[in-house]
């Protein structure tokens, strides 16, 4: 007997982890990864700039490497283990280093461009913990920001390098990722 189908020809299942979660959707075969995260899972930190492969904002990790998410089919990620910039904070809302030294560093204006740059990093200094400027400037090519100028992102990735190889203390701010960043601010 022939087992009836529920869903719609043409419409894949697809299963992903996501930040340590499992999500099964059905989704169009032609449904870009980077939209499957926003609008399937709900986690909008990975953001669209172009859909062309050109901004990096859409950069995720998948297994464990950086991609632009805006080039990869859902259907593709089947089975993948995603991680989005949602899964870089702690469980009590803290900081990474690399946030962290975001902040430290004014390595942000309007934040758009930050979630694919905070990704690229984490990758380059899992490629090479120690990078001089030069090779930071190399790791962010084809992560674009326009308010800037790079200049503060760079000194934010190399802030970082320090933070995670005990060279700079991470001191964790007593501000919580969702609090105003004035807080304590007179």
């Amino acid at each position: 007997m022939a087992q009836t189908q529920t869903r719609e020809p043409g419409v894949h299942n697809v299963t992903v982890t996501v930040n340590g979660t499992r999500y099964t959707r059905e989704v169009e075969p032609r449904q870009l990864l980077v939209y499957f995260i926003r609008e399937q899972v709900g986690l909008t930190g990975t953001h669209v700039g172009c859909d062309t492969s050109q901004c990096g904002t859409c950069t995720i990790l998948l297994d464990g490497i950086a991609v632009k998410s805006c080039t990869i089919l859902a259907v593709q990620a089947d089975g993948a283990d995603i991680k989005t910039i949602e899964g870089y904070a702690e469980p009590s809302g803290r900081l990474h280093p690399i946030q962290q030294a975001f902040w430290e560093e004014h390595g942000l204006q309007c934040g758009f461009c930050t979630p694919g740059m905070v990704i690229a990093i984490d990758q380059l200094l899992r490629d090479n913990a120690n990078p001089s400027e030069a090779e930071v400037r190399r790791g962010l090519d084809g992560n674009l920001c326009r308010c800037t100028g790079y200049q503060n992102i760079v000194k934010s990735a190399l802030s970082a390098g320090r933070k995670l190889r005990g060279e700079e203390p991470f001191e964790k701010p007593d501000v919580a990722m969702g609090e105003p960043v004035t807080a304590g601010v007179r």
